[in-house]
């Protein structure tokens, strides 16, 4: 049996619990045909890069499937008739991953990065000394007392 990975884009209009009750539906479409799916994973709703068919958002799950190409025809002919399914793509590959995808995992580092608040950037009046913000000496901006030539505020020479 051959191995393939399956990408699946869902209509936005669905909920996560009716995108995950379509990814067991097309795991049993794989099972009646005699393959097996070994992983699946709900990446979530998520943005897409372009509108498809009114849609700007998609619910995303992946597949790995171990199976005959059979199976992996009749889920591709399942997928293209389904309402709900706005893309899908299947690929063949010579192994299959053990582990999370490399959507998970950055979806792991990105909810463990500290997050920047506004005073960590200067904000409105800094203090002109390379912190940046709208005013400052140094930067004649918005409140300060600048050269003139540079920045809004400051007196003209």
């Amino acid at each position: 049996m051959s191995f393939y990975e399956c990408v699946i884009i869902a209509r936005q209009d669905i909920s996560g619990t009716q995108a995950e009750a379509l990814i067991e539906t097309f795991a049993a479409t794989i099972a009646e045909q005699g393959g097996n799916v070994t992983k699946r994973e709900y990446w979530g709703l998520k943005n897409l890069a372009y509108r498809i068919k009114k849609n700007r958002k998609g619910h995303y799950a992946l597949l790995n499937i171990d199976g005959p190409s059979a199976a992996v025809k009749e889920l591709e002919r399942t997928m293209a008739i389904n309402e709900d399914i706005l893309r899908f793509m299947t690929v063949r590959v010579d192994e299959l991953e053990e582990g999370p995808s490399a959507a998970m995992q950055n979806k792991g580092a990105r909810e463990e990065r500290p997050r920047r608040s506004f005073g960590d950037r200067g904000g409105f009046g800094g203090d002109g000394g390379g912190r940046g913000g709208f005013g400052g000496e140094s930067r004649g901006g918005f409140g300060g007392e600048g050269r003139g030539d540079r920045g809004f505020g400051g007196a003209i020479e």
